[in-house]
């Protein structure tokens, strides 16, 4: 298998045996081998020196969704609406982002993802969006809906580079997530909003590919829109490939 070198977040749970194991889902894995790239995962619980030495191998990195980020990264009280906190994952995410910008490594968010590149870079997250927001949407219909279910329009800013990779100014999403950006980071350009006007996706202007959106496309491959995501950031990984 040839192709750029991406290596993908991962998540820590206790299985049935009750013993940790980390995984990601394999809709990632797919989205991005079908886009022509090499997936790989990057375990949590290593020191920064061996995260600091696998970036400099990959071509660009997808934090995937999964539990909440910790509230102490964007200063809010703690709050029995949040869950599955993974202090080690915030850790490793964090520093995989900050080190990506540095070397200007291409990277996608997702769900969880967006959340913590806006909190690492210094901006704020509704701890719970019904309790903080009840004026929005329902945004977390998992698991009552079925992963690949379209539960609201985004409106794409279409001067944007998510708009340009869309080809569309609204498209149908599902949605999974039952926090969002309340304060959008300095250096973020929001590019997609929901009906309620909740932040839906965001990107860094003239940087490579920095780019994330709140919905899961992995699991909307079907749909054209969410295939040409997956391609646009496999083609700025592929510029950025190291073999």
């Amino acid at each position: 298998m040839s192709g750029p070198l991406i290596g993908l977040s991962t998540s820590r749970q206790i299985n049935t045996y009750n013993y940790p194991v980390l995984y990601t889902a394999e809709a990632y894995v797919k989205a991005v081998a079908q886009a022509g790239a090499r997936p790989v995962l990057i375990p949590l619980g290593l020191p920064e020196e061996s995260l600091h030495d696998m970036l400099a191998r990959l071509d660009g990195i997808v934090l995937t969704g999964g539990g909440d980020v910790h509230p102490r990264y964007y200063h809010a009280q703690e709050n029995p609406l949040i869950d599955s906190i993974d202090e080690d994952r915030d850790r490793v995410e964090i520093q995989l982002l900050q080190e990506a910008m540095q070397r200007s490594v291409p990277f996608l968010g997702i769900c969880r993802g967006l959340q913590v590149i806006n909190v690492a870079l210094g901006g704020n997250l509704f701890a719970d969006i019904s309790a903080q927001r009840p004026q929005s949407l329902r945004h977390n219909c998992f698991p009552d809906k079925p992963r690949d279910h379209l539960a609201h329009s985004v409106d794409v800013q279409s001067d944007s580079h998510l708009g340009r990779i869309l080809a569309t100014d609204r498209v149908q999403v599902n949605s999974m997530h039952h926090q969002g950006i309340e304060i959008l980071a300095p250096g973020l350009q929001a590019t997609a909003h929901a009906p309620d006007g909740l932040i839906e996706a965001f990107e860094i202007p003239d940087y490579p590919f920095g780019l994330a959106v709140q919905w899961h496309p992995e699991w909307l491959t079907e749909h054209p829109e969410m295939r040409s995501l997956f391609r646009a950031f496999v083609s700025a990984a592929q510029s950025n490939d190291k073999a």
